[in-house]
């Protein structure tokens, strides 16, 4: 039983994938007939998750920055300080969330638009051409290379916070007292270390998004 309901999950999934990868063939089709093609979609895909990632940067510091308000806080301005603190969790778990799927789209139409170019080289009849064009994809696929293992670095990087900021604020949630600051004021360094962490891996990985965005506007 158990390894035919493994099967039917297997069987789903890979549906459901080869569905999603026939939606995306029929979107990039549809974009090139009116004139947007596959390099114009990843070059604005590269720009949404640059911009997910910045604005993820202020959801977190402004997460830390309630953190270090509650920390200071006097017994009587706990609940109101747990509500807070709770938003602010769940606004930078939907901020990660934001950036991972953009992340997604980006690999996505990069896939897409390196396979149609590979496949496209066997279509030249100029040798000199056809090398061109293949050492210029060669670097366009490095690049991109390059600026996803920066961007799935940060995107990792905010994990640890999402996990520390969760127990904090289910920890507060059930300990409304004065003790339970003192845990958190304990907790605040950390927490303050790895934001800073995220915030300079974002960075790292917004300069590389801009760095690529602006190689291929000039191509």
């Amino acid at each position: 039983m158990k390894k035919s309901t493994a099967g039917l999950q297997c069987g789903l999934l890979l549906s459901l994938v080869l569905v999603l990868a026939g939606c995306a063939r029929t979107y990039y089709s549809a974009m090139e007939k009116v004139g947007v093609h596959k390099r114009d979609i990843l070059v604005d895909r590269v720009a949404e998750a640059r911009d997910s990632q910045a604005e993820a940067q202020q959801q977190f510091k402004s997460a830390l920055e309630q953190f270090g308000s509650v920390v200071k806080l006097e017994e009587t301005d706990l609940k109101q300080a747990y509500e807070k603190l709770a938003a602010e969790y769940e606004d930078c778990s939907e901020a990660a969330q934001r950036v991972s799927d953009r992340i997604r789209k980006v690999e996505s139409v990069a896939g897409a638009l390196f396979d149609e170019w590979e496949d496209e080289l066997d279509q030249y009849q100029s040798r000199k051409l056809r090398r061109a064009s293949e050492q210029q994809l060669q670097q366009t696929r490095k690049h991109c290379r390059q600026m996803l293992h920066s961007m799935h670095r940060a995107e990792k990087s905010m994990q640890p916070v999402l996990l520390s900021l969760h127990d904090n604020v289910l920890f507060l949630k059930h300990n409304l007292n004065a003790q339970a600051i003192g845990s958190l004021r304990a907790e605040f360094s950390n927490l303050q270390q790895d934001i800073d962490g995220l915030i300079s891996r974002m960075n790292a990985a917004i300069e590389d998004s801009n760095r690529f965005i602006a190689a291929m506007e000039q191509k």
